[in-house]
Formats: structure tokens, sequence, C-alpha cells
């Protein structure tokens, strides 16, 4: 039986931790100007991937 391939693109976005799949958050790219401190603030924080999609993350990670 061959080995299960991971998803490159999924290796590239997530980080696999202890008991969590850390992941980037949106909206940090472009038109900065605009956007109140208090929201790029709050993007910067560590965000996880939600509970319903864990299963799916971790499929195409191969864990």
């Amino acid at each position: 039986m061959p080995k299960m391939k991971s998803v490159k693109s999924a290796v590239k976005r997530f980080k696999v931790g202890k008991n969590k799949i850390k992941r980037g958050s949106a909206f940090r790219n472009h038109i900065l100007t605009k956007k109140p401190a208090k929201k790029m603030r709050d993007l910067r924080t560590a965000k996880y991937v939600h509970s319903t999609n864990v299963k799916a993350v971790e499929k195409m990670l191969g864990i």
C-alpha cells in the first residue's frame, strides 16, 4: 500500500502544535491604512482551525 501524500499547500498554511492546528488570519495584506489599530492588533493574535474543520485539515496534512 502506498504512503499517503500530504497536500503541499496545506503544509505551507498550517502549523501543528501539541493539541491545536494554527492558521493564518485574513485581511492583513493590503489597504492597511483604513483599518483601525484595534482590528490590526486583533489580527496579530494566534488563530486556530475551528473544531468543525480539524478533521479535514488533519487529513490534508496526513496526520
